[in-house]
């Protein structure tokens, strides 16, 4: 790797650290300079602003993050048994997130619906992405004769990664880990409702 790729991967990881936990409008590139080590100068030989910057911490989280979902379903053999995997890395969204700050997905989602425009698209992208995965999921329990053909794979992979998100936005709020369990069990007994008798 060159020392431009270098420095520029070394950026990303570190204000991808800064934009999870601070924020994207409450980090500034002061703290990214001094997080990376960098001057202003330096910043701007990688990258021609923040927003550019914020854009490419916002895919390293969501790469990094969907490795730990296929990870995590890879060693599971049934759809429920993967989708329930993804939960797994969320047992104590609290303490314990899967990266320091919380789940990407969710704060970004959040803050690029009001103060940071710019995140919208990629989250959005990233939203259609798991949307997607969890929907390949249900079809593989259909195929494999795990669920019915009643199952409505659209809506509910939509009401599955909702729920999921939703309970570890209200975990971390309460600092209560017992939301995301409340809401794997129901999922849990949701999947089986369509399971084939």
């Amino acid at each position: 790797m060159r020392k431009g790729e270098r420095t520029k991967k070394h950026i990303i990881e570190k204000s991808a650290e800064l934009f999870n936990q601070q924020g994207y409008a409450g980090t500034s590139m002061q703290d990214i300079m001094d997080a990376t080590g960098l001057t202003k100068g330096g910043l701007y030989r990688s990258f021609a602003s923040k927003e550019e910057i914020a854009t490419a911490a916002f895919q390293h989280m969501g790469g990094t993050l969907w490795e730990r979902f296929m990870e995590a379903g890879q060693a599971k053999v049934t759809a429920t048994d993967k989708i329930m995997s993804i939960f797994s890395l969320y047992h104590d969204a609290v303490y314990e997130p899967p990266m320091k700050g919380g789940c990407p997905f969710l704060n970004t989602a959040v803050e690029s619906d009001a103060s940071y425009p710019v995140l919208r698209e990629p989250a959005v992208e990233q939203h259609k992405q798991m949307i997607k995965y969890i929907k390949s999921l249900l079809k593989q329990g259909i195929d494999d004769g795990e669920f019915n053909t009643e199952i409505d794979i659209g809506e509910t992979a939509s009401f599955i990664f909702s729920a999921m998100e939703g309970s570890i936005l209200c975990s971390r709020l309460t600092k209560d880990k017992r939301h995301v369990e409340y809401t794997s069990r129901h999922i849990q007994y949701v999947l089986h409702t369509f399971k084939v008798s």
